[in-house]
This record gives C-alpha cells, sequence and structure tokens, in this order.
C-alpha cells in the first residue's frame, strides 16, 4: 500500500497540499484533523469543558465519526463548516491530548490505512499513527506566516478575526501540540523536512512529489 504521512503544526498548510497530492496520484485524503475537529465540536456543543478528560471520554462511545468524500459527519450531521470555525482550533487542540480520544480516531486510520493507498496529515502520523508509512514529511512554516495565512483564509470566508488573536492561538497550540504526554508532534529522523515559509502551495507541493516513492 501507498501511504503517505505529513506532519507539522497548525496553518502550515498541510490539509491543502494533502489533498491536492491525493488528487494528483488518485489515491484517498483522510482528514485526520478533521476528525478531531468533530470530537472539538461534539464537547463544545454540550457545553463540556475539552480539557475535561472525564467529559471528554464520556462522550465518545456515542459518537460516530464518518468521512466521505471529504465532508465530514458527526453522528450523522454535516459539520464540515462548524469544525472549520476559529474558536473549534483550540477544542481541537485540546481533546486530542486525551488518550482515549486518540486510541479511538487511531483505531480507525491505522484500519482505513491498511486497505488504502492514503495520505494522511496531522500532528502524530509520522511518529504514532504511521509509523512504518513509506513515505514521510514533514511541513511547517514561520508561526508569523502562518498566521497571516490563516487571517487572510478566515477573511475570505467573512469571519470578523483579528491577526494577533490568530497567532497567540498558534502559538498556544504549538506548544500544546509539542508537549502533550501522548504522541506530541515531532519531525521524526526518517521525515522529510520542508519549510514552505517561502514557498508558494504549488511549489510545496511539486518538492513533496518529488520525494514521493510509489
Amino acid at each position: 500500500m501507498l501511504n503517505i504521512a505529513i506532519d507539522g503544526p497548525s496553518g502550515a498548510g498541510k490539509s491543502t497540499i494533502a489533498k491536492e497530492i491525493a488528487k494528483r496520484l488518485n489515491i484517498i485524503y483522510l482528514d485526520t484533523g478533521a476528525m478531531y475537529r468533530a470530537i472539538g465540536l461534539k464537547a463544545v456543543r454540550l457545553g463540556i469543558d475539552t480539557e475535561d478528560v472525564q467529559g471528554v471520554t464520556g462522550i465518545l462511545d456515542s459518537t460516530q465519526i464518518e468521512i466521505k468524500y471529504e465532508i465530514i459527519y458527526l453522528d450523522g450531521e454535516d459539520v464540515s463548516t462548524a469544525i472549520r470555525e476559529h474558536h473549534i482550533s483550540k477544542a481541537a487542540s485540546n481533546v486530542s491530548k486525551i488518550p482515549a480520544v486518540r486510541l479511538k480516531l487511531v483505531a480507525m486510520q491505522r484500519e482505513i490505512a491498511a486497505k488504502n493507498n492514503v495520505v494522511l496529515d496531522g500532528r502524530d502520523i509520522t511518529s504514532y499513527v504511521l509509523k512504518d508509512a513509506n513515505n514521510k514529511f514533514y511541513l511547517t512554516a514561520t508561526p508569523e506566516e502562518r498566521a497571516k495565512r490563516r487571517y487572510k483564509e478566515l477573511i475570505e470566508k467573512g469571519q470578523n478575526v483579528d491577526y494577533e488573536t490568530i497567532l497567540a492561538d498558534i502559538n498556544d497550540r504549538d506548544y500544546n501540540d509539542t508537549h502533550r504526554d501522548f504522541a506530541p508532534l515531532t519531525c521524526t529522523e526518517d521525515s522529510v523536512f520542508i519549510d514552505s515559509t517561502e514557498l508558494t502551495v504549488e511549489q510545496a507541493i511539486e518538492k513533496i512529489l518529488s520525494y514521493i516513492k510509489m
């Protein structure tokens, strides 16, 4: 199986690039971040503190997540737009630190990857979810550049956001992701390191494709 694993911090362009790579190679794109966002969204909707381990763990058994043609379903509801709201980013980061959440979603991700040619992006794909993937990458950019990209994206979607707030959130999420006890964000020794700060999306895609072993 062709398994492509892409890790990196928030706002590095992983999802955009992974989707395009999947399209060009005609393989499945599995949006792992969306799965964590869905858990975070459900907790927020239920009024559960996303850092409350027991509270979040308690909703897992009754939670169903499906991804069909890049549409994210949470308990049967299309939440593709709702999970992209800015405040859900922090909720996703918080719930991702909870081992029970990660175990549930990782089991789903590994099952899909074992049966299909896939591209996965996230925080711990290369180090934990698909440690034996035959193509591993770490995609990053400076916090300022990532905040600028995120700000532009949200403004274009009509959301009322502040650049400094987004930058602070990105720095906060970077800290959370790299310091969590369970499967923290890291660049593994066998991953290709790519800094996209000065690259266009197309340049980053071409660079990754040049390294892929079929």
